[in-house]
């Protein structure tokens, strides 16, 4: 998941100079981006693939910055988060960010937020950011 994040950020920053450095402030950007999906019209089936890059850009935001780990769910997992993979926390508690981002697409509620999210994230450590392995 990490490369696909980093395939994201790459395509998505291509053409324009939108700030997604895996910084918690950056998650704004995602809300925001979330946001304009829905504004222009986008259903779940358009949307999907942005949905999918913007939930491995919130995930490993999670991994670089609050010492969460990639993970692979069990087949109960993934009938519950309807998502294949998700992030384990310092303190083992399993949480679903590509999930949460498709949560924000289709409520579109401040309550959804990527951003608040992150900062109530329950089992999350300070950290510096992890640089990718190569």
């Amino acid at each position: 998941m990490r490369s696909y994040a980093a395939a994201f950020v790459a395509r998505a920053t291509a053409r324009s100079r939108l700030p997604l450095d895996y910084s918690e402030r950056s998650l704004r950007l995602v809300d925001f981006l979330i946001d304009g999906l829905r504004k222009g019209g986008a259903d779940g089936e358009q949307a999907r693939d942005a949905l999918f890059g913007l939930g491995a850009y919130v995930g490993e935001v999670l991994v670089r910055r609050a010492g969460a780990t990639w993970t692979d769910f069990d087949a109960e997992q993934r009938a519950y988060f309807g998502q294949p993979v998700g992030v384990r926390m310092p303190d083992s508690r399993v949480w679903n960010p590509l999930g949460k981002v498709v949560n924000r697409f289709e409520d579109g509620t401040p309550e959804e937020s990527l951003r608040l999210f992150y900062l109530t994230l329950h089992g999350r450590t300070r950290r510096v950011c992890k640089e990718p392995a190569s």
